[in-house]
């Protein structure tokens, strides 16, 4: 996994709450890195498994939802880090449907090494989009989080379904239907 996906992370969550936290989360996890991080590092997933899990240990706050914020997040360094790509759409349901054909090889282009899920366009109109939602990480919940906020972006609103197709959530239906 990249390492950007950790160094903005830690940053979340000291932003969110505090130093002591990322300290604490990092210094109950058995790190390979012991927990320093560079943006363009890779490290293994089970890393981030562990800071999630020590931080919904200690807030109290699902994995699923920490996931959730996360995105949101991240969603802003995206913009901050890559106006042009989301200039290049005009509606969230393009920009969507678009991940793996446009999104994923840009990323592919920076991140060469990069494990990306990958998202199956099942159904596209102008006003919906289904989805399958595939990665051996199950972080559909991050995935769900930059939807959101991809709507945002795009001043629209939407309804967002997900189904979990597995149980281990690795595979997960996304239905979304603009507002």
């Amino acid at each position: 996994m990249k390492g950007i996906v950790f160094t903005e992370f830690l940053e979340l969550v000291e932003d969110k709450f505090g130093l002591e936290m990322v300290d604490n989360i990092i210094a109950n996890s058995n790190l390979e890195s012991n927990g320093v991080y560079t943006a363009v590092g890779t490290y293994s997933f089970s890393e981030m498994l562990q800071l999630l899990q020590n931080l919904s240990d200690n807030t109290g706050i699902s994995i699923d939802n920490l996931l959730l914020v996360y995105a949101e997040h991240f969603f802003g360094v995206i913009e901050d880090s890559y106006p042009g790509l989301l200039a290049t759409y005009k509606d969230a349901i393009e920009m969507l449907s678009s991940i793996e054909n446009h999104i994923h090889v840009e990323v592919k282009k920076i991140y060469p090494d990069a494990e990306l899920p990958k998202f199956e366009v099942v159904e596209k109109t102008d006003k919906s989009l289904t989805m399958i939602y595939k990665s051996s990480r199950a972080m559909h919940h991050f995935g769900l989080g930059l939807m959101n906020k991809t709507f945002e972006h795009f001043n629209q609103t939407a309804t967002i379904v997900l189904e979990k197709i597995k149980d281990d959530g690795t595979e997960v239906k996304f239905i979304i239907n603009k507002n």
